[in-house]
């Protein structure tokens, strides 16, 4: 069974690239934009995993993401957005 998902997998992600079609929508990739080592955007993000100001671990669809550093917040959030502040000294993809 995990085989036909992987390959199903490999055959859209094969379709989305010949399209020319974003990947982050298309696929549900979870997209990270740094300003500096302050201010971190998060789209497509699926929950919030753990919280502190030392460490933000979110789940994404596919993988899931983790912000070291300190005095990390999350500034904002939504069902499909976030913004993370803070000094952000690592990003770490699991």
């Amino acid at each position: 069974m995990k085989k036909n998902n992987s390959n199903r997998s490999q055959k859209k992600e094969a379709l989305v690239e010949s399209l020319n079609l974003p990947k982050d929508i298309c696929m549900g990739a979870i997209r990270v934009t740094l300003t500096g080592s302050h201010e971190a955007w998060i789209e497509n993000y699926r929950g919030i995993l753990e919280y502190t100001g030392e460490l933000i671990l979110l789940q994404g669809k596919t993988c899931q993401v983790c912000f070291e550093g300190t005095g990390l917040s999350i500034d904002y959030y939504t069902n499909e957005d976030m913004k993370i502040s803070g000094c952000i000294t690592c990003v770490r993809y699991q």
